[in-house]
């Protein structure tokens, strides 16, 4: 009779001992990483957070914490083109070309131009001269080659150059004429070289050229008789009488054909001269009595002929 063999159930002892199947293993083994990634998982920030986190929250990597051969040096920079500086600016400019700059600036702005008047020196006498003798050159090369000089075409040549003399005259004189001039020699010698220019002007052909040199001649005569005026207010008028501004004027005068007599006559007036008498005498005599007494002086003999008086005091 056969009979069925039944496998008991193992005990529970037994069971602890045995080893496990090879599908229990791997069940196990599953469920032990998945529990440790879960766990990492628990552990770290959610995905989320972590891709929205800011990289400024990542520490910074300055460069002296980087290795020496990592680090990298800036490369200098290259000649590069720039305007030149004021002050070497100003060095590259002619007198033409920086009175034209400065000019314009004062032109622009007034107040600028009020500093330069009170910032600049004040003009002498033979500063003054020397501009006016540079127009009056400007003039004698304007002249044409051959012919007249004194014609119609001559003085349609030098008209520019003419007039731009007779405005400076005419903006110079002002300048040396009391009271902005306090010094009546200064002056006597500016209006002496201004009145030479004028004689040397040309003599035009026409009437109608030639009243550029008459209304000079009207203007420096004017002149003049100011300057001569105030003098004669000051001790007497004494820097008239030494100079020979008499002579001066009187040669003047002549040049002039007679242009300058009331300058003449205001001379007169204030040195006393009588109608028509030179004052020529009286420096001459008093430089003789000078000399002489200087001479019985160097000789011993002064005093002689005067008289001795006797008593009292």
């Amino acid at each position: 009779m056969n009979s069925v063999l039944v496998t008991p159930p193992p005990f529970p002892h037994q069971l602890h001992n045995a080893r496990l199947s090879p599908s229990r293993s791997m069940s196990f083994a599953a469920n032990t990483s998945s529990s440790r990634k879960r766990k990492a998982e628990d552990d770290g920030p959610p995905n989320e957070d972590r891709m929205s986190a800011s990289p400024s929250n990542s520490p910074r990597v300055t460069p002296s914490s980087l290795p020496a051969h990592r680090q990298m040096k800036r490369p200098r920079s290259g000649p590069a083109g720039r305007p030149l500086a004021l002050p070497r600016l100003l060095e590259t400019l002619d007198v033409d070309s920086l009175r034209g700059v400065l000019r314009t600036i004062c032109e622009h702005h007034p107040s600028i131009g009020l500093e330069v008047v009170n910032a600049a020196p004040r003009p002498t006498v033979p500063s003054a001269l020397s501009v006016l003798e540079k127009y009056e050159s400007t003039l004698r090369a304007s002249f044409p080659f051959g012919g007249s000089s004194t014609s119609d075409y001559a003085y349609n040549r030098v008209r520019q150059a003419l007039t731009a003399l007779l405005d400076a005259l005419s903006d110079f004189t002002p300048h040396f004429l009391p009271p902005n001039e306090t010094q009546s020699t200064q002056s006597l010698v500016f209006l002496d070289s201004a009145t030479n220019i004028i004689h040397r002007l040309p003599n035009w052909d026409s009437f109608q050229n030639s009243l550029h040199k008459q209304n000079a001649y009207e203007e420096i005569a004017k002149a003049w008789t100011l300057v001569i005026h105030e003098a004669g207010k000051r001790a007497g008028g004494i820097q008239l009488q030494y100079g020979g501004w008499d002579q001066k004027l009187a040669k003047h005068n002549q040049q002039a054909s007679g242009k300058l007599q009331e300058a003449v006559n205001e001379l007169s007036t204030v040195l006393g001269w009588a109608a028509g008498q030179p004052h020529t005498q009286q420096p001459e005599n008093r430089g003789d009595a000078v000399h002489s007494i200087r001479q019985e002086l160097l000789n011993g003999t002064y005093g002689f002929n005067l008289p001795v008086r006797v008593g009292p005091w």
